[in-house]
């Protein structure tokens, strides 16, 4: 039986019907996508392009075209290189204000995280780049501890904090951190009031049919900003059943090929763009998808706007084929 508001949410996240003609295109139109499994993320952009070309998605990180930060939720995710100025400061008071009840935990004191900043800006001005680890290398070389997990903090909220960003490839499988001001040299700016407005039009014309419930907990947004957000955005919305869309979702399901099935890569927004997965994911399978709990969502199998099972690579070579399991 065919799931409505999954098809919907199909068609308004790209992957049936019109794609985006760039993946810079594709990530301004999600607004953000989670990108903590980096080859995933890489796989969710290129299935909403029309080529659907991972190495121009590749290509569009080493252009500046699009980044990797924590935007909101203290969580990483990729955004369009020009949103990230304006979505920081929304996103990011509350996973900052709980990083730094966490240093005492890690033995991180708020002034050699200072001291950090300073030599990243040193290290890395006038164009720099440094991977984690080249990164920690140079923070050892300069007197500060920040061995194991306090090199991932330091650079995650140094991040959040608008210094750094995760720009360019420096190899196959991992970005090189630079900094935000030279590597995105002419940001988008926006008012805060304008900006959660903003932020609101993107999430439900992106991942309509949502409802508030769904936007909040995207966003992590406090109550207030949810409210001035979504009121902002409303005249630009339609509203079904409670459900806020793009008005054009419905035009675009009806004119595009739905195919008998999607295999998506973990992480993808069709799954962690909500608060609410029973719309297209029957909860008693919830832990078939993330098992135990563990935060580490596998690559699901869709069908008619549903999600049936889950699905891994297997084997190699010509023998490589993909293996199913459905519920």
């Amino acid at each position: 039986m065919k799931n409505m508001v999954g098809l919907l949410r199909l068609a308004a996240l790209r992957l049936v019907g019109e794609r985006c003609v760039t993946p810079a295109d594709a990530a301004a139109w999600l607004g953000c996508a989670q990108g903590q499994d980096l080859p995933g993320v890489l796989e969710s952009i290129a299935l909403r392009t029309t080529a659907g070309d991972v190495d121009a998605v590749r290509r569009a990180f080493d252009d500046g075209r699009i980044v990797r930060s924590w935007p909101m939720r203290g969580t990483l995710h990729v955004v369009a290189a020009e949103d990230l100025a304006w979505m920081l400061p929304l996103g990011t008071p509350r996973p900052l204000a709980a990083a730094a009840k966490r240093r005492a935990g890690l033995g991180l004191a708020e002034d050699t995280l200072e001291r950090a900043g300073e030599v990243a800006a040193e290290v890395l001005r006038g164009g720099g780049r440094r991977t984690r680890a080249e990164m920690a290398a140079r923070w050892a070389d300069a007197g500060l501890d920040l061995s194991g997990s306090r090199a991932y903090h330091a650079l995650s909220v140094l991040c959040q904090r608008g210094l750094l960003v995760q720009g360019p490839f420096a190899g196959p499988k991992e970005q090189a951190f630079v900094l935000l001001d030279e590597w995105v040299p002419t940001p988008r700016r926006l008012d805060r009031d304008e900006a959660l407005v903003e932020w609101a039009r993107r999430y439900f014309r992106s991942h309509g049919p949502a409802d508030r419930k769904d936007f909040a907990r995207w966003t992590g947004l406090p109550a207030a900003d949810v409210t001035t957000a979504i009121d902002g955005a409303r005249p630009d919305l339609a509203e079904t059943d409670g459900l806020l869309h793009d008005p054009g979702t419905p035009d675009r399901l009806a004119a595009a090929e739905v195919p008998d099935e999607l295999l998506l890569p973990g992480f993808d927004e069709f799954v962690l763009g909500y608060a609410d997965r029973s719309q297209v994911l029957d909860p008693a399978h919830a832990d078939a998808i993330v098992p135990g709990g563990n935060g580490v969502f596998r690559p699901t199998v869709v069908r008619d706007g549903r999600i049936v099972g889950t699905w891994a690579w297997k084997g190699s070579g010509r023998n490589r084929r993909v293996e199913r399991a459905l519920f």
